[in-house]
């Protein structure tokens, strides 16, 4: 901190640092996933791998990508044999989504999506995925646990899909979660029923910002009346997942989402530094306009205080580099009889 020239040290004390979490509600509404710019907010990539959804039609100079959506299937799976269509790019989908959330187990070998998220236990896992990662834009530093909703559309025809609809949430994420996944912390989601209560149908990877929901989501999980018709030609989820595109799986999926819902959480580290003018500091300035002749322009008698206005901080490294400067809103006069202490704050 300068002073009339020189420098006033800033001691340990004066110095502290501080975390702040932020958060800000992203609702994501089925009309920007689906009906807003019919079709034109949605890019399909010429290798056909995933399918990805923007705000605005994405040729547009103003359009934020929002999330994407694509279709695995594991080797594994009873479906795998059956599939006529993309089977390869569906493995490969599953094995990069897996290896990069999920890890290897001790002999090297991909590990799979667990139903329960308890990956050392064994269990039964998931070998049909809906993988939607969300925008870091949306996301932030993660996802806050407990506040993930996704509403999909579970009318068993494709012409009226809000007969009935699905609420998938994180219910349980605030306070059981995991935190064994090489990109961080993750918890189940489920499905709510009035008739059978929660039900796990996915993984949610916070701080990845990547939902993964179980297929049979939308092969009729928690309905009786079989399997849901995902798009105009009647097809259901399996049929779609053997013959049809990763991209068009993932129309018919995003067609069926009302909307989605969570809070990001953004990490703020701050540094405050507690600038001390005392008594005896800082009470001339070295401004050539402060002298007139040799004389203090804010002084009227040889008698009167000498005065300063401190507008400006300015906080430098041990090599005396201006590393920071720190403005007031409005000039501070400082006298002999007056002390001040300027809280300046650095976010990052």
């Amino acid at each position: 901190m300068s002073e009339v020239g020189a420098f006033k040290k800033l001691d340990e004390k004066d110095i502290v640092s501080t975390r702040t979490l932020l958060h800000e509600a992203i609702p994501i509404t089925g009309t920007i996933i689906y009906g807003t710019y019919p079709e034109n907010n949605i890019k399909n990539p010429s290798h056909g791998m995933f399918q990805t959804v923007y705000d605005y039609p994405y040729l547009s100079s103003s359009a934020n990508h929002i999330f994407d959506i694509t279709i695995g299937v594991s080797t594994q799976s009873s479906e795998y044999s059956d599939i006529t269509t993309m089977q390869s790019k569906k493995r490969n989908v599953y094995n990069q989504m897996s290896q990069m959330l999920v890890g290897y187990d001790v002999t090297g070998s991909i590990l799979e999506f667990d139903d329960d998220g308890n990956i050392l236990a064994g269990g039964a896992k998931i070998r049909e995925a809906i993988i939607m990662p969300f925008s870091r834009l949306l996301v932030k530093d993660e996802i806050k646990k407990g506040t993930f909703s996704m509403t999909l559309g579970a009318g068993n025809t494709y012409a009226n899909p809000w007969a009935s609809t699905l609420t998938i949430t994180d219910a349980s994420g605030s306070n059981q979660y995991f935190v064994n996944s090489p990109v961080g912390e993750y918890g189940l989601l489920y499905t709510e029923s009035p008739v059978s209560g929660f039900t796990k149908c996915g993984l949610l990877y916070y701080q990845a910002g990547i939902a993964v929901l179980t297929a049979s989501v939308l092969q009729g999980l928690i309905r009786d009346d079989g399997a849901v018709a995902l798009n105009g030609t009647g097809n259901n989820f399996d049929s779609l997942l053997s013959g049809s595109t990763i991209q068009t799986i993932a129309t018919a999926v995003r067609q069926r989402i009302q909307n989605v819902q969570f809070n990001n959480t953004t990490e703020l580290n701050s540094t405050i530094y507690f600038c001390r003018a005392n008594h005896d500091e800082f009470n001339y300035s070295t401004n050539p306009t402060y002298l007139n002749n040799s004389k203090i322009r804010v002084k009227t008698n040889s008698t009167d205080e000498p005065l300063s206005y401190i507008t400006t901080i300015g906080l430098y490294n041990d090599n005396n580099e201006l590393m920071a400067v720190a403005k007031l809103s409005e000039p501070l006069k400082k006298t002999p009889s007056t002390e001040f202490t300027i809280r300046c704050r650095l976010d990052y």
